[in-house]
């Protein structure tokens, strides 16, 4: 196997931000969002700059180009990319919460090294001044939206009928009385005719979450198996998520133990309509009896949850283990996993435990799982081995089927404002063993 090669010297991101990168199949060209932090090269006078790293895969160079200097030391802040049709790039970020702004800049065609000039949109008035967080751009029914966690905390919608140009407030997706930090960590896909989402309740560090799936079609809110659950959606009349499909319950039990404080990671739909999803859940742990919820969580597992047409109810089963939490502070962080965006069969995970032998690792390493039974086991290869570094948050860039663009972030994090990582990307021609599945 080649060795990745080093894309950018500094720089991080977060997972509730899609897509972080993105190829151009035409021009050969990848373009990933990051945040470098003052622990890398460049210092302070680098740390929070929201960054762009465009790689040209056919010569293997790198330019990192920069859309806002030292915005936010804050791995939340990464830019959601977006492909227009007249071929210019759409980059939309805001802050972890400290102010009210969502801002995004549009490239020159075809060039993603050449930005216009940024734009805002203010969030004041509809969040009592009380921040905005995060950016997923995915089209339905011709027309962009964006979806930030804003009022109340909750997943809101801003949106596009000129593909970024411009942008309105169209209202929640979900809304309930928050409990602790924030409501709803969300996770989306785009495929045609619906948006498709998995949800939490609330922040696992405050609440024992389950996991709930939903789709917007047809201007609609809709569960797993269709059942219209709001019309129109999104509104300010918006329902709660456990009027959802619950993929992974609080307190279920597996062979592994009882399943608690799940978060979401991936998901992925199929042109079949097959849904597939990554998720975790601590195991056997809980923080009823812990007032200040800061104890280490020692065992995280990974799981695969998949919704085939015509299925009854969603196939769920255990992945792989993640290890405890990745930070002190933050008990259910992991390392995160990613699905191929085009074969739901495969999936690249981060952990420091070795999924074929349960062995614990010296740091967070890279795995291939693939699957030839819809999901159900899986086969693993190292992708890293033996590293003196951790290896954290894998990304497989879409938009060209005829490779397999895998980033990651490898070094040292000890926050999300603090870390000393760079990106890599391991880029390599997709075989016809690869059986490429076409997903948005």
């Amino acid at each position: 196997m080649p060795e990745p090669r080093v894309i950018n010297d500094n720089g991080a991101w977060c997972w509730f931000q899609d897509e972080r990168a993105l190829i151009d199949a035409d021009r050969q060209l990848l373009v990933v969002g990051s945040v470098p932090a003052p622990e890398g090269p460049g210092r302070e006078a680098r740390a929070g700059n929201i960054e762009l790293t465009v790689a040209d895969l056919e010569t293997g160079t790198a330019q990192v180009v920069v859309l806002h200097e030292r915005l936010e030391t804050d791995d939340h802040d990464v830019p959601a990319l977006w492909r227009r049709r007249d071929g210019r790039w759409l980059a939309v970020y805001a802050k972890h919460k400290t102010d009210n702004l969502t801002r995004w800049r549009v490239s020159e065609p075809d060039d993603p090294t050449r930005w216009g000039p940024e734009q805002t949109f203010d969030w004041t008035e509809l969040t009592g001044g009380k921040g905005v967080t995060y950016s997923n751009l995915h089209e339905l029914d011709g027309r962009l939206y964006c979806f930030a966690r804003a009022i109340n905390d909750d997943p809101c919608a801003l949106v596009s009928d000129d593909e970024g140009d411009t942008f309105t407030y169209a209202g929640k997706l979900f809304t309930r009385p928050k409990v602790g930090y924030v409501n709803g960590y969300t996770r989306y896909v785009s495929a045609g005719d619906r948006i498709d989402f998995i949800t939490t309740d609330h922040h696992p560090r405050d609440y024992d979450n389950s996991i709930y799936h939903g789709y917007l079609a047809a201007g609609a809110l809709h569960d797993s198996f269709g059942s219209v659950i709001a019309d129109p959606a999104p509104s300010d009349d918006a329902p709660s998520q456990v009027e959802l499909t619950t993929i992974l319950s609080a307190g279920s039990e597996g062979p592994e133990g009882v399943r608690m404080h799940a978060w979401t990671t991936d998901i992925r739909r199929t042109p079949d309509g097959t849904i597939a999803a990554v998720l975790t859940a601590r195991v056997n742990d809980d923080l009823e009896d812990d007032p200040d919820r800061n104890h280490p969580v020692r065992d995280i597992r990974f799981y695969a949850a998949r919704l085939s047409p015509g299925s009854e109810a969603w196939q769920l089963v255990e992945l792989a283990e993640a290890g405890g939490g990745l930070l002190p502070h933050e008990q259910d962080y992991t390392g995160l996993a990613a699905i191929d965006p085009f074969d739901i069969d495969s999936v690249y995970i981060s952990t420091p435990v070795d999924p074929r032998t349960r062995e614990r690792l010296a740091h967070y390493e890279i795995f291939h799982g693939t699957t030839s039974d819809a999901g159900i086991t899986w086969s693993w290869t190292p992708i890293t081995e033996d590293s003196p570094y951790d290896n954290l948050r894998p990304i497989v860039a879409p938009g060209d089927a005829n490779r397999i663009p895998l980033l990651w972030f490898r070094g040292e994090m000890t926050a999300s404002q603090h870390y000393r990582c760079e990106i890599v990307l391991l880029d390599q021609p997709r075989t016809t063993a690869d059986t490429a599945k076409e997903t948005a």
